[in-house]
């Protein structure tokens, strides 16, 4: 039977796109607390089909797919420019493809403007009429208002017309940065886009005989299976060595591992991996805020993951691949590496000098290098001692030097030194493990 805050969940997925939604109301329809309601409706937002604008309230949205990610939706538009929705507030959900700037003739501007655009555009009531009409919405920049009218056929359309304080040149400024900020997102792999759903996945319950355990085992060859109790809530974990020398008739509660390690499905793919390394284990249970199952994942799940991360080509660039774009190896010999790396005005911080994070990260770069030389798989850097000796200003060039202490099955031990202009300016002793790929 779902639970309360189940059902709450899937009253509001079956709601109208576009309705509002209250606290209060909620409550009221399903004979619930407030504090449930409440409890519901921010999970549904961190799901993506309810989203909360200032001054607007809570509305229900249409799901964004995840391919679609780099488009906008005018919800998040309104958020972005810090707007006032005037009109069409039932249109915040829908897409825009791409953005027209308003700065040129009527006749001009609408040969530019079609369905799912955004006119941005100051205070000029013929405009913003005639791009609702094509079907387009529109964002008023200066904090203008507009006609009643227009208003109205904004309503009438479900296309928002949405008011903000900005000029025309920030609102596509911030407009552009949130579309690039949602690229670089887009290639993060997260723990919900690999995940084996619960409805899918070998659950144990509390009152399971560890029979059922071997039944499982000897249909997926897994050793370790979540524990839940009636409402899902994950309870345990259960291995192999937990059920030796019990009889088969025994509980699964009575010999489960309690408190198990568990993830949430917006956890990245790269820090579970970093889990079931240090922990040894082969699969985890994701969770949602309330400890309720959402699925599992396993070892051969993330592994697979990170392989296809290396193969996808890269859309937004982050700090990690100005980097990385920047080192050139100038290594003599095999045990003697030697990197090389421009230090350009995106790494530097606002004194002009390299930014700690970014030192760290062209470390963290040449060790990575050194050790893929001995190890193939993917390395996690587990321990740094880090000595800021110099600081390094704008366009120099540093010289990175790292040294293989030891090299095991497992680890890695780097030490790394940095020069400029023949000084040395940090180094670094880095501790590696490799989770291997096969």
């Amino acid at each position: 039977m779902a639970t309360k805050h189940q059902q709450i969940l899937q009253h509001i997925d079956h709601l109208p796109i576009g309705e509002k939604i209250s606290v209060r109301q909620i409550a009221k329809d399903l004979g619930v607390s407030e504090g449930t309601a409440y409890r519901a409706i921010k999970d549904a937002e961190n799901k993506g089909y309810v989203s909360t604008i200032e001054r607007v309230g809570t509305i229900r949205i249409e799901r964004k797919q995840k391919e679609n990610i780099e488009k906008l939706t005018y919800e998040e538009v309104v958020n972005i420019v810090d707007g006032q929705v005037l009109g069409g507030m039932e249109g915040l959900h829908k897409t825009l493809n791409k953005f027209v700037i308003g700065a040129m003739k009527l006749e001009a501007m609408m040969r530019y403007t079609g369905a799912d655009n955004l006119l941005i555009v100051g205070n000029r009531t013929d405009a913003h009429e005639l791009a609702l009409e094509a079907g387009a919405a529109v964002l008023i920049t200066g904090g203008f208002d507009t006609e009643d009218h227009v208003k109205k056929l904004a309503d009438e359309l479900a296309l928002p017309v949405i008011s903000t304080s900005y000029d025309t040149f920030t609102v596509a400024a911030m407009i552009n940065r949130a579309i690039y900020d949602h690229l670089i997102k887009k290639e993060i792999v997260l723990v919900e886009d690999i995940l084996t759903s619960a409805e899918n996945a070998a659950i144990l319950n509390i009152s399971d005989p560890i029979s059922k355990w071997y039944e499982y085992n000897h249909h997926t060859k897994h050793t370790r299976f979540p524990v839940v109790d009636d409402d899902l809530h994950v309870k345990g974990i259960v291995t192999s060595k937990d059920i030796i020398d019990y009889s088969r008739d025994t509980i699964i509660e009575k010999v489960m591992t309690k408190n198990p390690i568990t993830v949430h499905q917006k956890t990245s793919v790269a820090s579970s991996a970093h889990m079931m390394v240090w922990e040894g284990i082969e699969i985890l249970p994701v969770v949602d805020e309330y400890n309720v199952l959402q699925g599992i994942i396993s070892r051969q799940d993330v592994l697979k993951a990170l392989q296809m991360i290396q193969k996808q080509p890269q859309v937004g660039e982050t700090i990690d691949d100005i980097v990385t774009s920047q080192f050139q190896d100038v290594s003599e010999a095999k045990d003697n590496f030697y990197y090389r790396c421009e230090v350009t005005p995106q790494m530097t911080n606002y004194m002009g000098t390299i930014s700690n994070g970014v030192f760290m990260t062209i470390l963290t770069e040449a060790t990575n290098r050194a050790l893929r030389v001995y190890k193939k798989g993917d390395l996690v850097i587990e321990n740094v001692t880090l000595y800021f000796i110099k600081p390094v200003q704008i366009d120099s060039t540093l010289e990175i030097r790292p040294k293989v202490l030891e090299i095991g099955r497992k680890f890695g031990k780097v030490d790394v030194e940095a020069y400029s202009e023949g000084v040395l300016v940090g180094k670094a002793l880095m501790m590696a493990q490799v989770l291997d790929r096969t």
